[in-house]
């Protein structure tokens, strides 16, 4: 797992977001790359090697380092963090598998006789889909970062897959607002048009997720 601290910088690993810049500048390798599939953060892989040069602390515009004795408020755990990272680690793809599943499944019991079936599919679906946002939202806060640089600087040599994962995130999410406020009952246009990009964004988020684990 490694450490949060050295002789010489501590870390609060709740505000990474996982750039890997200060893992880039570190000239004694001390930080390394840890976390779960789905949230990724660094520590202090080789704490003893650590000289006291704060490369890390002056790259990191996010306040993930600083020196032992003088630890930021935002530095502390607190309610927030662990709310932050419990939607991240767990809320995230487990709403994720259940939103998949059941909005497939509200697909094809739309094609059935059966309104009651559909009707379960379609709260189950609701109410999975909106955890997932929400949990989405929190992982978007945290790389906030990512979408100010393409909005200053452009794409660059930023990931395409994510951007496109973003946009079509935006229409799923609108077209699924659209229905629940528009349309009554099944087989509607835009009810497929939101399948489908769902389908898409399916194929895309796990293409994001393997990316993901591949860099760190």
């Amino acid at each position: 797992m490694g450490k949060i601290a050295t002789k010489y910088v501590a870390m609060n690993p709740r505000r990474c977001v996982a750039c890997w810049e200060c893992v880039e500048k570190c000239p004694k390798h001390v930080i390394g790359k840890v976390g779960s599939l789905w949230h990724k953060h660094v520590a202090f892989k080789d704490a003893e090697a650590c000289i006291g040069c704060n490369k890390c602390v002056k790259t990191c515009s996010h306040g993930v380092f600083f020196k032992p004795d003088e630890a930021p408020l935002s530095a502390l755990p607190d309610f927030v963090h662990r709310k932050a990272s419990f939607m991240t680690k767990w809320m995230l793809p487990l709403a994720f598998v259940v939103s998949a599943v059941s909005g497939i499944g509200l697909h094809i019991a739309g094609h059935g006789s059966n309104h009651e079936v559909w009707h379960n599919w379609a709260v189950v679906h609701v109410l999975s889909s909106l955890l997932w946002l929400i949990s989405v939202a929190c992982h978007i806060k945290r790389h906030g970062r990512w979408y100010k640089t393409i909005a200053t600087k452009g794409i660059g040599k930023k990931s395409r897959i994510t951007l496109f994962l973003s946009v079509v995130l935006l229409i799923v999410a609108v077209t699924g607002v659209v229905m629940i406020v528009c349309v009554d009952g099944a087989n509607s246009t835009i009810g497929l048009w939101h399948y489908k990009l769902g389908l898409l964004l399916i194929v895309l988020s796990l293409i994001h997720v393997v990316r993901r684990k591949r860099i760190g």
